[in-house]
This record gives C-alpha cells, sequence and structure tokens, in this order.
C-alpha cells in the first residue's frame, strides 16, 4: 500500500490452518484471518512491520499447525499400511489443497523453489518432490531424524508433496529409484524397471529433463489418483502393480508431466488442458516410440470413448464439458474429469493431421516447451504461439473451429477391431447359442486390447444375466488381478444384476481408494435398487478410513450427508 513502488500487506491462501504467529525479518507482524469459504478456505492478511521497496528481500515465517481435517493429508493408522506396525501420511495438493498443508499463493500462477527440513521418529522415512539432501539426528530429540530436501527449479505450489512412513527403496535407474514399504519394493523395482528408458524416450521428444533425480514412490492403496506427477518423486497407485505391466501408460504419463505442467504449467485452473492434453499427447508418443504407431492409434480411440463417456456423465451442455471451462465458484475436485485429457489430446491429435504429420508436430510441441519453459501460461498465449510456429499454414489454422471442438474419431482400429468384434457378438447372441464362446475369443487379446473390450461392453445396454455368467465361465475374468480388468468386469457384472458380483464389488471399491475405480463402483451398486442401502452402509462403515477428498466425493455420488 502507499507508493506504487512500496508495499507492506501480503495475503497468502490458508485453509482449515491455525496460525499463532507472524514475523517478518524477526520482528512481529499483525495478521488477520479473513472471511472463510467453502472450499477455497481463509486469507491470511500479513501487515510488515516496514515498508519493503522493489527489489528488498524479507523473510516472513509464519508460526501455524495444520488440522485433522486437513484436505492435503491423510494420515494412516498402523492398522493402514502394509507393515501395520508404524503410521504413515502423505500428501496429495493438486489441484487447490496445499494451502491446508501450507500458508501459500496457492495458485499456479505463482512458481517458487523451495527448501525443507522434515523432523520424524528415527524409524520412518520422509520423502518429497525435491532432491534429498541429506539427513541428520534431531538436536533438539534424540528419538528423531531431520531430513534435508531442496527444490532449485521454479515450480508451482501444487507440486509440493510430503511422505512419511517406514519406506524403503530399491534403484531402478542411474537418476531413479522406487521407495515403498518394504513389503512392496522389490515388485515394484521390477515393475518400474523400463523407468530409465522412458526417461530417455521422453528427452528425445521433448528435450533434457530438468529435475534431476526422477523417483517414484508406491502409495497405500487408498491414494486417490493413478498418478501424481510431483517433481523428483512421482506418486503412484499400488492397483499398477498387477504384474502385467499394463502400467507402463500411467508411468508415461507422469514422465511426461516434467515437461507439460511442471517446467510449462497453466496460469489458471481454468487452463487445465495445457497441462494435460499435452501430456497425454507426449505420453502417447513415447508408446508410438516404444511400441508402434498402431499402439498409439488404438490408445487414442479408447481416450476419445472415455471423453464420450464424460460427456455423458455431466450432459452435453454442461460448461465443464469445454476445453476450457469457467471454474468460478466451482469446487476443482468436483471438476475433475477426462475431458480436460482427452478433448486437450483430441485437439492437439487433429492439430497434428493439419500441420503435416506427428513428427512435425512434435517439433511444435517441443518449441512450445522451450518457449515456455519454467512458466505458466494461458490458451490464448500457447494459440498466439501455435499461430507463429505455423506461420505459412495460418489459412489452414484459421480454419479450426476452435469454440467448439470435435473432430469425429478418426483414428486408425486395426487394434481395436478385434475389441470391436468380440463386443458385438457378445452383444448380438441370444441365450442358446451361448456355447458358440471359448476361451480362445480372449488368449490372442493383449492386455491392453481386453480391457478395450470390456469397455465397450459397458457402453452397451446391460448383457442378459445369462451371459456374463457364460463369460465368466468361458474368460474366467474373476481370476483376473489387473485392477482395470477387474474394475470393468465387475461394473459389468453389477450392470447385468449378478447378484455374487456385488460383495466384490464393494470390497473393490474398499480394499483400493483410487477414485477412477470406487467411485464407479459405488455408484454401479447404488444404482442396482435391490443394493442401494448396502452400498450406503458400505460406504459409512468404511469412511473414516478413506481420502477425505474420495469420501467427499463418494458421499456426493450416494447422496449421503457430506460433512
Amino acid at each position: 500500500t502507499g507508493r506504487a513502488d512500496c508495499f507492506s500487506q501480503q495475503t497468502l491462501d490458508t485453509k482449515a490452518l491455525k496460525v499463532s504467529k507472524v514475523t517478518a525479518n524477526g520482528q512481529a507482524a499483525k495478521f488477520t484471518l479473513g472471511p472463510k469459504h467453502s472450499f477455497m478456505g481463509t486469507p491470511l492478511e500479513i501487515t510488515l512491520p516496514f515498508d519493503l521497496s522493489r527489489g528488498q528481500h524479507v523473510i516472513v515465517e509464519v508460526t501455524y499447525e495444520t488440522a485433522p481435517s486437513a484436505s492435503a493429508l491423510q494420515w494412516l493408522t498402523p492398522e493402514q499400511t502394509a507393515g501395520k506396525k508404524h503410521p504413515y501420511l502423505f500428501s496429495q495438493c493438486q489441484a487447490n489443497h496445499c494451502r491446508s498443508m501450507v500458508p501459500c499463493q496457492d495458485t499456479p500462477a505463482m512458481k517458487h523453489t523451495y527448501y525443507a527440513q522434515v523432523s520424524v521418529p528415527k524409524e520412518l522415512v520422509a520423502v518429497m518432490s525435491a532432491v534429498r539432501d541429506g539427513e541428520e539426528p534431531d538436536p533438539q530429540d534424540s528419538s528423531r531424524v531431520i531430513y534435508r530436501f531442496r527444490q532449485p527449479v521454479p515450480m508451482p505450489s501444487y507440486l509440493i508433496a510430503i511422505v512419511v512412513g517406514a519406506l524403503e527403496s530399491r534403484e531402478i535407474g542411474p537418476r531413479s529409484r522406487v521407495w515403498s514399504e518394504k513389503e512392496f519394493v522389490d515388485k515394484a523395482a521390477f515393475e518400474f524397471s523400463e523407468t530409465e528408458t522412458m526417461l530417455k524416450t521422453a528427452e528425445d521428444l521433448a528435450g533434457p529433463y530438468v529435475w534431476g533425480q526422477y523417483d517414484i514412490l508406491v502409495l497405500p492403496p487408498s491414494f486417490p489418483y493413478g498418478g501424481m506427477e510431483n517433481p523428483c518423486l512421482t506418486f503412484a497407485t499400488p492397483t499398477l502393480l498387477a504384474g502385467d505391466r499394463s502400467l507402463s501408460n500411467v508411468i508415461a504419463h507422469e514422465i511426461s508431466h516434467s515437461w507439460t505442467g511442471n517446467l510449462v504449467t497453466n496460469k489458471t485452473w481454468e487452463h487445465f488442458w495445457l497441462n494435460e492434453g499435452h501430456t497425454v499427447y507426449l505420453e502417447r508418443m513415447i508408446g508410438r516410440s516404444m511400441e508402434s504407431e498402431q499402439f498409439r492409434q488404438f490408445k487414442a480411440m479408447g481416450g476419445w470413448k472415455d471423453l464420450q463417456e464424460s460427456v455423458n456423465t455431466f450432459g452435453a451442455n454442461n460448461p465443464l464439458t469445454n476445453l476450457v471451462p469457467n471454474l468460478n465458484e466451482v469446487d476443482l475436485d468436483d471438476a475433475f474429469s477426462s475431458v480436460p485429457y482427452e478433448k486437450g489430446f483430441a485437439l492437439l491429435y487433429h492439430l497434428e493431421e493439419l500441420m503435416g504429420g506427428p513428427e512435425v508436430f512434435m517439433g511444435f510441441v517441443k518449441s512450445y516447451i522451450q518457449m515456455f519453459a519454467y512458466s505458466s501460461v494461458t490458451t490464448e498465449e500457447w494459440k498466439n504461439y501455435l499461430f507463429t510456429y505455423f506461420k505459412n499454414k495460418v489459412h489452414v489454422l484459421n480454419k479450426v473451429d476452435w469454440n467448439n471442438h470435435s473432430p469425429g474419431c478418426l483414428y486408425d482400429t486395426t487394434m481395436a477391431d478385434a475389441c470391436i468384434a468380440l463386443c458385438k457378438r457378445w452383444v448380438k447372441t441370444k441365450e442358446g447359442d451361448l456355447g458358440n464362446f471359448c476361451e480362445v475369443d480372449v488368449k490372442t487379446l493383449s492386455t491392453h486390447q481386453l480391457i478395450e473390450f470390456l469397455s465397450l461392453l459397458l457402453q452397451e445396454e446391460p448383457l442378459p444375466l445369462s451371459h456374463v455368467k457364460r463369460m465368466q465361465e468361458v474368460y474366467q475374468l474373476n481370476a483376473f488381478n489387473n485392477a482395470e480388468i477387474r474394475f470393468r468386469w465387475l461394473r459389468l457384472c453389477v450392470k447385468s444384476k449378478w447378484e455374487d458380483a456385488v460383495p466384490m464389488a464393494l470390497k473393490m471399491a474398499t480394499e483400493q481408494g483410487r477414485m477412477k475405480f470406487t467411485r464407479p463402483l459405488f455408484k454401479e451398486v447404488y444404482n442396482f435398487d435391490k443394493y442401494r442401502e448396502e452400498a450406503m452402509r458400505v460406504f459409512i462403515a468404511h469412511r473414516a478410513a478413506m481420502h477425505p477428498v474420495t469420501a467427499n466425493l463418494v458421499a456426493k455420488d450416494l447422496k449421503v450427508d457430506t460433512d
């Protein structure tokens, strides 16, 4: 306040934080907490005890504690871990939960480096989204250890992450380790052995990897997402450890975020598609390099179907189906869907075809990353750069329908044809002809194709009960451990009102908490009238052990009172 070059006020985002003291360069500073917003929290208004002029440095120190209910944090009891001996803590800050863990400017428009010291009981280990910088006994308490971290690359607040638990690690590459409880660490090291190959492939496509270390941390089952691209330390769900490498696309996706999202970041969450559309594009380019163009086409087609499903769930006129939605007064957890991922990818793929193919368009993506590295961007800036880069093809770019982007599904269907054909057979076959199916039908399909076959069936009217029972008889789908297959198969069975599947579906919904699986499984059982009460009862019984964001969203899905 005062002259344009002077200021003495600072506002930070907080949510459910108990602030006890603020100092500026060691002097006490006045602070007040503003009005509380239902999901955005409370502004912390700090008045510095002196005026600052441009270029002057100040160290503002806030003494605070987080609430047990902090939406960024899940505190697990020993019983909720694999080892059963020690408690466990993990954070998940995206999109705007960091403020419940650290007072900060909680917007992706701001980037900062960070340095941290974390004191934990000495039988536990702390890791963060940063480079590990040593450890030492805690001088204040001999039963504790201090772990140090530094993140020299500027990044947005939603990428701050911390985990504390009985962790072990194994080296899986020259710049990579895998971290988890000891029960999973060897399995994880085997599953993620392709990490370095993927990193090198990504560097060839997008430019040098700037974050130094690339580690993977396998979280407890309640982690709400498949993966989270925290710098230096990708978080991954244990549902990936199913032993058939179908996890590669999750890891390829999180690796890709090292460029699109972490290095070039959406300026506000309206522009989330810039993070996710480009990351899916890059992830599928990695798949193209490591597998084939046909594999990329197959993945693109599956993504197109996920997009249609999201649009149907929201309703075609819902503003959340827009590429750049209006998020004013929208709780970001409610807005999360495959739209920014798949609508974003579809736009980039469409542009790729118009501009001259994958090599040409990847040249643009790489140049865009170099141009905007270390900063935050809007769709407008991205689009201006696209027009500048392809300045001799502006006449083609002007023909793109920028507002209502929905190109038809133009992908090569070679790998999908087998899935489509098998799906059609099941839909058309009469009960008397079910003997025509045999196990060889699926023996020739890859894991990816089996997942696609089940996805296609889920888009049809529910199969008669006789059909899903026969499918189990010939394909033995109950025996599959792959989470993507199991999730779709159980939904299919519940849709067809096979009562035996209900306990299995509820078990999968509660044994892991990945929202992609948990929410639809609960919803499917809830929609089976006879078991609606059961779905609600099981949810209420497990609610306390669930991640706060997951519990809140499932409560909305099942119309159970939210806290």
